[in-house]
């Protein structure tokens, strides 16, 4: 009859065993100077037959925005289901991804990065999520500022390429504004920086730092007016989403805008 293995067994043979990092050398030491120490590599991931952008003229694809927050957020949720079996408290240098890699098209969403722990006592009650480097996870931490989570804003938009557009489109049109086309970009990103919002208030976090926004655009054929040609623009916003901790020499503060936290910011500082 075997003897159960003691209370807390399972934990330290994990910690003692051999961990992986998508860090840099760079950023494990800042990683490390704030107090945390690496626990291995996590990685999630899901697919979807998430379809093309498809619907009426000019349309709003509803349906397939929601299937992508869906997807992406099972690809996160699996990700961090891998830290917290490695009795991490958190994942930093998250990249997300996709593609299609399937017959039939089908989309495969994944989610990768460092899963953390820190030298603490106190478990939070679910791990955090970041994209954020390692330095600037390090640099958020020093200032009194800790990760919640990923936060998303998709959006997806299309202009019906009527006769205007069409004259103004011509080479020898000259140099001039495509008004429709200038309308659907911000219009779409508008509609992304929203859901980032929503998505920021349904973490109970105070801010974002925005690390990457994508935006694709394409065309399709009107399948409302044969002939003419929609333009569709996708926009991805990924962040994270941050809340302030109290501590002896800085008080939590008011709510954070959304805001860059690269290089130019930094430069900006010293300046």
């Amino acid at each position: 009859m075997s003897e159960e293995p003691p209370p807390g067994a399972a934990a330290k043979a994990r910690s003692s065993a051999a961990w992986g990092s998508t860090l840099s050398c760079q950023e494990f030491a800042a990683v490390n100077g704030v107090g945390f120490a690496p626990v291995g590599q996590v990685f999630g991931a899901a697919v979807y037959a998430a379809g093309s952008a498809t619907g009426s003229c000019p349309g709003r694809f509803d349906p397939l925005v929601e299937a992508m927050y869906q997807a992406r957020r099972t690809a996160i949720d699996r990700m961090t289901a891998e830290c917290a079996a490695v009795d991490g408290h958190g994942i930093v240098g998250v990249r997300l991804s996709s593609g299609s890699t399937f017959a039939f098209g089908e989309l495969e969403f994944t989610a990768m990065g460092t899963a953390v722990r820190a030298a603490v006592a106190a478990e939070p009650p679910m791990p955090f999520t970041s994209d954020l480097s390692g330095q600037d996870f390090a640099r958020l931490v020093t200032a009194g500022w800790v990760p919640v989570g990923l936060a998303l804003g998709i959006a997806i938009g299309s202009w019906h390429d009527d006769l205007t557009v069409t004259r103004q489109a011509r080479p020898w049109s000259g140099n001039a504004e495509m008004v429709g086309w200038t309308e659907l970009v911000n219009q779409t990103r508008r509609d992304a920086r929203r859901r980032l919002d929503q998505d920021v208030r349904r973490l109970g976090a105070e801010g974002v730092v925005t690390a990457d926004m994508r935006m694709r655009v394409r065309q399709r054929d009107c399948p409302a007016t044969v002939g003419r040609r929609d333009h569709i623009v996708e926009v991805l916003l990924t962040g994270t989403a941050i809340v302030g901790f109290a501590s002896a020499d800085r008080p939590a503060g008011p709510p954070l805008a959304i805001m860059p936290l690269g290089p130019w910011r930094r430069t900006r500082a010293r300046t």
